[in-house]
């Protein structure tokens, strides 16, 4: 059901005409008219639309394929009720009972809005309240049949991933050799190509030796799901609750696949720089709900100090030939380069702390 009671936003705040196409507005229109709602404004949020409307405030996803998407995050937010982690958007059907509206070859789906803002991580208090949402929607999964669900699922191929991204690094190595002209990013991103790949080396050797294959096994019979997207975008605050939304990317991983991402993010943060003591306090946070042991700590160090970020970046130049100005490249790879001892550091500290744990 709609919320009666959201809190209506002004349309002086943001003019639909003003942010959108008028073509896109007379689209939206038509797609609402199938949930038979009075819309007062549209406006674009990310990768979706807050409908505001008489009756309260509604989340419109835009999607070029994935149908099946509404339906698995529906089910997934009706198990994860059942299973007392309210902490989610609920979905809304059509007045004909379908969860999506097919135009012009997009697909649509509707959600609750949560009316709250983006979590700060910049905020060691917040990172702590959303790292405990994290393992409380991990431990509710726990107990969800996955039969339902059309879920990629993504065991025992952490590996593969590494191998693909080292081998991606090789040839930016080899596309920079072949450019006539280079220019200060392709000299200074090629003279730590080796150092990142042998970082990827290690941390591919390293997770190949812990116990990942027999973890995915156990977590192939259960079928523990993962956001796959858990970040600030995705953990709305409302009032002192926080929710996690946007169930698209679901998958079945390792449970720290998800907690590894999100430290790995954090740790490149200002406020973090690397630091140690603040990861363990994050993973200690988790594990105040959900445990995890030695083992899935070991294969998420793995995840954390693979060079995604170096990948990432060298992706975007040379692969997907990103639009960024090259203050805005060279910005982002410096910030890497710099914090290449740090990393090395967090390494150390967090072995020691393996090494502390019977």
């Amino acid at each position: 059901m709609i919320d009666l009671n959201a809190e209506i936003t002004s349309p002086n705040e943001s003019s639909e005409n003003n942010e959108l196409p008028s073509k896109e507005v007379e689209m939206i229109k038509r797609i609402m008219e199938k949930y038979k709602v009075k819309v007062v404004d549209i406006v674009k949020a990310r990768s979706a639309y807050k409908i505001i409307t008489t009756q309260g405030l509604i989340c419109l996803k835009r999607m070029r394929h994935g149908k099946y998407k509404a339906a698995n995050g529906s089910r997934l937010v009706e198990e994860l009720k059942n299973n007392d982690f309210n902490f989610t958007a609920k979905y809304i059907k059509t007045t004909d009972g379908n969860l999506y509206v097919k135009s012009n070859k997009l697909v649509f789906y509707a959600t609750e809005w949560i009316d709250g803002e983006e979590c700060d991580l910049g905020s060691m208090e917040e990172v702590i309240a959303c790292t405990k949402l994290l393992s409380k929607f991990h431990q509710a999964t726990n107990k969800i049949d996955t039969e339902r669900l059309k879920i990629r699922n993504n065991l025992k191929n952490w590996p593969k991933v590494f191998n693909d991204n080292l081998r991606d690094l090789e040839k930016y190595k080899k596309t920079i050799e072949r450019k006539k002209i280079k220019n200060e990013f392709d000299s200074l991103y090629y003279n730590h190509i080796d150092g990142f790949y042998n970082r990827g080396l290690i941390a591919l050797k390293y997770l190949n030796n812990t116990e990942y294959y027999k973890l995915s096994k156990e977590a192939n019979q259960n079928k523990t799901i993962c956001h796959d997207s858990f970040y600030y975008q995705n953990i709305i605050k409302k009032n002192s609750n926080y929710y996690i939304i946007d169930l698209d990317s679901i998958i079945i991983d390792l449970h720290v696949n998800d907690l590894g991402k999100f430290i790995r993010r954090l740790m490149f943060k200002n406020e973090f720089q690397w630091d140690f003591e603040k990861a363990k306090e994050i993973i200690e946070a988790y594990m105040t709900i959900n445990p995890l042991t030695k083992s899935e700590l070991e294969v998420m160090l793995a995840l954390i100090i693979f060079p995604h970020k170096f990948w990432k970046l060298g992706k975007k130049r040379y692969i997907k030939y990103k639009n960024w100005t090259e203050a805005k490249y060279m910005h982002k790879l410096n910030k890497l380069i710099n914090s290449d001892e740090l990393q090395q550091n967090f390494l150390i500290n967090y072995l020691e702390f393996l090494n502390s744990i019977d």
